[in-house]
C-alpha cells in the first residue's frame, strides 16, 4: 500500500454562517466573501503542508482542478505541481487531474504534464477526471450529452503526443490538429502513470479496466458509502476477468 497526501485547497474564511445565508459554495457562490490577500495567505500555508507531507515520507503529494468555487482554489493545478517539483525531491507529484475534456486542445495538457514530468525527474502521476458537473457543465458550459466522448477523444490525442515518435495529424469530432509533435516528452516510458478519479460511475470503471489504469475513489460521503462503492469496483473487475491487484484502486479518505 502507498500513502499520499492530497490537499484541496479550500477557502478558509467564509463567514460562520455560510451554510445557512448562501444557496452553494460551487459556481454562483458570491465574489464579494473572497479576500484575495488571504487568499495569498492560503497558497503559502497549503504549499508548506505539501511540502512537509513529501518531507515525513507520503509516497506522493496530491493536488486537484476545480472551478468557480470556495470549494479549491487550484482552477490550474498544474501551476501547484510546478512549485512542488523545485521544492520536494522524493514523493511523486500526483495531479488528479486535468479534466481532459476542457482544454482546447488537449495538446495543453500533453505539453504542461510532460513540462511537469521532466521538471521532477519523472515523478508525475498524471490524473484525468472526466470532472464534475459544477466545474464541466456549469462553469465550463459543456454539452453533458459529448462530455464523455470529448474526454475520450482528448485522451487519445494526449497519449499519442506522449509516445509517437514522428509528428502526426488528428481529425476528430471535437479536435482537427494539422500538426501534434509535442516538446518536451515525458522522462517515464511510455507515459506516467495514469490515474482516473471518479464517484463511483460503472462507465468510469470499465474504462479503466480496459485501459489498464488505477481507478481513485473520492470518498466524500462517509464510511458506509466507500465501502459500498469500493466493493461495486471489485465486483465489475470480478465481471470483466480482471485480477484484484490491490494496485487497481485508490481511495481518498478525509481525516479530522
Amino acid at each position: 500500500m502507498k500513502n499520499l497526501w492530497f490537499h484541496l485547497m479550500p477557502y478558509k474564511d467564509l463567514p460562520d454562517d455560510f451554510r445557512d445565508t448562501h444557496p452553494s459554495v460551487w459556481v454562483d457562490i458570491n465574489s464579494k466573501l473572497l479576500d484575495a490577500e488571504r487568499v495569498h495567505q492560503h497558497y503559502n500555508e497549503y504549499l508548506d503542508e505539501l511540502e512537509y507531507a513529501g518531507q515525513l515520507g507520503f509516497d506522493g503529494i496530491c493536488c486537484n482542478e476545480h472551478h468557480q468555487n470556495g470549494y479549491g482554489l487550484m482552477p490550474s493545478p498544474n501551476l501547484i505541481a510546478s512549485t512542488l517539483t523545485r521544492r520536494t525531491t522524493e514523493p511523486a507529484i500526483c495531479v488528479m487531474g486535468n479534466s481532459l475534456a476542457l482544454y482546447n486542445p488537449p495538446t495543453r495538457v500533453a505539453e504542461e504534464f510532460a513540462m511537469l514530468d521532466c521538471m521532477s525527474g519523472g515523478r508525475l502521476i498524471a490524473g484525468f477526471p472526466v470532472g464534475t458537473p459544477m466545474d464541466t457543465i456549469f462553469a465550463y458550459a459543456q454539452n453533458p450529452s459529448k462530455l464523455r466522448e470529448r474526454y475520450y477523444e482528448a485522451h487519445d490525442i494526449v497519449m499519442r503526443a506522449w509516445q509517437e515518435e514522428e509528428t502526426f495529424s488528428f481529425d476528430g469530432r471535437f479536435n482537427q490538429l494539422r500538426y501534434v509533435n509535442v516538446w518536451p516528452r515525458p522522462v517515464q516510458k511510455p507515459h506516467p502513470p495514469v490515474w482516473i478519479p471518479g464517484g463511483g460511475s460503472v462507465e468510469t470503471w470499465r474504462w479503466c479496466a480496459e485501459m489498464d489504469y488505477v481507478y481513485c475513489y473520492l470518498s466524500y460521503f462517509g464510511y458506509k458509502a466507500g465501502e459500498a462503492t469500493m466493493k461495486g469496483f471489485w465486483d465489475e473487475m470480478d465481471k470483466l476477468g480482471k485480477d484484484r491487484n490491490p494496485y487497481r484502486a485508490g481511495f481518498l479518505q478525509f481525516v479530522a
